[in-house]
């Protein structure tokens, strides 16, 4: 019997039990992975699902060869690499992905963060991968600097999206 409360708070779900079960087997399953997709921009869904099913007409084995992958490769700085240059995910998907997988190592790289960091907006239009890891660093380390109350760096990602999300509904409101 499934518990689909579990599906309602998405993030709670996704930094728990999707987490463990990727830290025990080593790979998502396709709804795990896709969990995480609509988590992080839902609009993004369909084209994903069609360019996996380009490395495999089955989506559970083309999520399983890359989530393997992610997980076989031997630094934080070799993930995001393949996932952005052999699975042509950008950035802010990327980074959304390994957020969840190794909370401790990630943030996610999102616009609203950005506008409150006053910063960091161009990264993503980066080519050169080794200055994306760079400017990655610098981006992680500035999200850690401007919220030193929190102590997890899900958290300091959080309150920033928050902060930026608080400050678009008291303009929306003003107008």
């Amino acid at each position: 019997m499934v518990d689909y409360k579990k599906y309602y708070n998405l993030e709670e779900y996704l930094l728990g039990e999707v987490r463990g079960n990727f830290a025990k087997s080593g790979y998502l399953t396709a709804d795990e992975f896709f969990c995480i997709i609509i988590w992080k921009a839902n609009r993004s869904k369909t084209k994903i699902k069609a360019r996996l099913k380009r490395i495999n007409s089955d989506l559970q084995k083309a999520v399983r060869k890359i989530t393997s992958e992610v997980f076989s490769q031997r630094s934080h700085k070799d993930r995001l690499k393949y996932l952005m240059s052999q699975c042509g995910f950008r950035l802010p998907m990327a980074s959304a992905i390994l957020t969840i997988l190794y909370p401790d190592e990630f943030t996610v790289y999102d616009v609203r963060v950005c506008e409150m960091l006053k910063d960091f907006h161009k990264l993503q239009n980066k080519i050169d991968f080794n200055k994306i890891w760079e400017g990655y660093q610098e981006f992680k380390k500035a999200v850690s600097n401007a919220v030193p109350d929190e102590s997890t760096l899900r958290d300091k990602d959080r309150c920033l999206w928050a902060k930026s999300f608080c400050k678009d509904l008291e303009e929306f409101i003003e107008k």
